[in-house]
């Protein structure tokens, strides 16, 4: 695979009034898988070396489709196997803004990944908690926040933005268990439970 026509099959279909290209309406013949590699911590490797530029990175996520547990590059005319080795993002910073939810102003987190998409955590699907990769993951195999960042590709919690969100949280208790929330846009957040 030539990364570099694969680039401008990118550029050139992207449609310049829509800020991400529509993978979901691609559907091309798969033309097999490329060394590519989104490792645990959000960097994204061809044939074993770092890809460098912000750019390319940030290009090359917009066309990212996965099917099942399998992520793929797509442009209307090829589709290339990835490898993920958890999620294709990670959030890495966080910002509060005011906003309107049913009919009345609070805040609501957005949430930025490392190539720049935000999300407004502003609907109860957005975030769930799993168990990390074995690699990353405490002793006791603590559940932590993944969020929908679009379509059905989501983002780990870099664990710094983490640990801001559980300062920022309440502790509820219930039954058992002590959940950590975040409210956002009028709604709960559970990022952690302990019990």
């Amino acid at each position: 695979m030539d990364l570099t026509k694969f680039q401008k099959q990118i550029e050139g279909s992207s449609d310049k009034t829509r800020p991400l290209p529509p993978v979901e309406k691609w559907n091309p013949d798969f033309c097999g898988d490329i060394k590519m590699t989104v490792t645990l911590d959000g960097r994204w490797f061809y044939e074993g070396t770092p890809v460098g530029r912000a750019s390319l990175v940030k290009l090359f996520s917009s066309v990212l489709k996965r099917e099942d547990d399998k992520y793929f590059l797509v442009t209307p005319v090829e589709k290339v196997g990835i490898t993920v080795e958890d999620t294709p993002f990670l959030i890495t910073q966080w910002k509060e803004i005011e906003a309107d939810a049913n009919g009345g102003k609070n805040t609501a987190l957005v949430l930025i990944t490392q190539t720049g998409d935000e999300v407004v955590l502003d609907s109860v699907d957005q975030m769930e908690l799993r168990v990390p990769p074995k690699a990353i993951r405490d002793k006791e195999a603590t559940a932590i926040p993944y969020v929908c960042v679009r379509r059905n590709l989501w983002a780990r919690l870099h664990q710094n933005v983490y640990y801001q969100l559980l300062e920022k949280s309440k502790e509820i208790k219930g039954g058992d268990e002590t959940h950590f929330v975040v409210h956002s846009a009028n709604i709960d957040f559970v990022i952690g439970k302990v019990g």
